[in-house]
């Protein structure tokens, strides 16, 4: 038989302590005792679990103050649906939280057994989202990309999570070979055209559900970071009133798509794609208030999942 590399060895310890300190309840000392090791062997693998992310938590328990402010955000912009999760005081960028929530809607969604077409933006935020879901087998429904899992120098891109969603999901996934913003109107509509986008574009405007994520402008916007927009034309958005965007759509704070020459070159489906679907955005971190606040306004999204201080900016405006 084949011995375990260190690191093997080293993983299968982590994932049964952490089995045990999560799913069985056994304190560190008793995974010490079971195991033959330390206290603060257990107490290391434990961390590596987590770290690793052999350990998927989601929290059962809901919170009153959660539950408020989510019944206030869907009263005060008539949102199908709204979930709001605590913030984590300590960090500004980290997706726990509402990456949780948004795989466990995810995964509702997927185990029903109608027949549903499930539309998939992109991003960190909704690629930590997908990384939650289990395996399931749900041949019934059709997952599709809004937007293009192609980067500025052609390779795909890395915060794509149509890919990485058919890993671990069996269904009909459609993605689509573009990338987010083309360098011309004319490519946009050459692209379009193409036998293998069309069907895409076609299947994600009869969507039923769809989830994305929604961006800031700025030195940290998505599209910059990225290099779908330079610094120049970065700039000159905001100084247009750029508020935010999804899926390289970019709207002002009302909500409304910007009126300038580069909305011709976005090449994802447009937001909403139809009146029935239920839209789901998902962001938090104070960098993101302005951006969410104008996509609530004006409709892009009609279902929030974020967290408690956005819910709370939201709520003061």
């Amino acid at each position: 038989m084949a011995r375990k590399t260190g690191t093997s060895s080293r993983l299968d310890d982590a994932a049964r302590a952490g089995w045990l300190y999560y799913v069985a309840g056994r304190t560190q000392d008793e995974i010490a005792a079971a195991m033959g090791i330390s206290r603060q062997s257990a107490q290391r693998l434990v961390s590596l679990a987590m770290s690793e992310r052999l350990i998927k938590v989601r929290l059962d328990h809901p919170i009153a103050e959660c539950l408020a402010l989510s019944a206030a955000l869907q009263d005060r912009f008539g949102l199908k649906q709204a979930t709001v999760v605590p913030s984590d005081p300590g960090s500004e960028n980290t997706v726990a939280g509402i990456a949780e929530e948004g795989a466990a809607e995810l995964e509702r969604w997927l185990k029903r057994s109608e027949p549903a077409v499930i539309a998939m933006g992109t991003g960190r935020t909704l690629r930590a989202v997908v990384e939650q879901l289990p395996p399931m087998d749900c041949p019934q429904h059709r997952i599709v990309s809004l937007t293009g899992n192609i980067s500025p120098d052609g390779s795909a891109a890395y915060y794509n999570v149509i890919f990485l969603m058919a890993d671990a999901i069996n269904a009909r996934h459609f993605p689509m070979p573009l990338p987010v913003l083309v360098s011309t109107p004319q490519e946009r509509q050459l692209f379009h055209a193409q036998p293998m986008v069309r069907p895409t574009l076609e299947l994600g405007a009869k969507a039923d559900a769809i989830f994305v994520g929604i961006g800031e402008l700025g030195s940290r916007g998505p599209l910059l970071v990225d290099g779908f927009l330079t610094a120049g034309e970065m700039a000159e958005l905001e100084q247009a009133g750029a508020a935010g965007e999804i899926c390289g759509w970019i709207f002002d704070d009302n909500g409304e798509l910007l009126n300038h020459p580069i909305r011709e070159r976005v090449a994802s489906i447009p937001l909403p794609v139809n009146d029935g679907a239920t839209v789901f955005g998902l962001a938090r971190g104070a960098r993101k208030h302005r951006a969410i606040r104008a996509a609530v306004r004006g409709g892009k999204i009609n279902a929030l999942i974020t967290d408690e201080d956005a819910a709370r900016y939201l709520l003061k405006d």
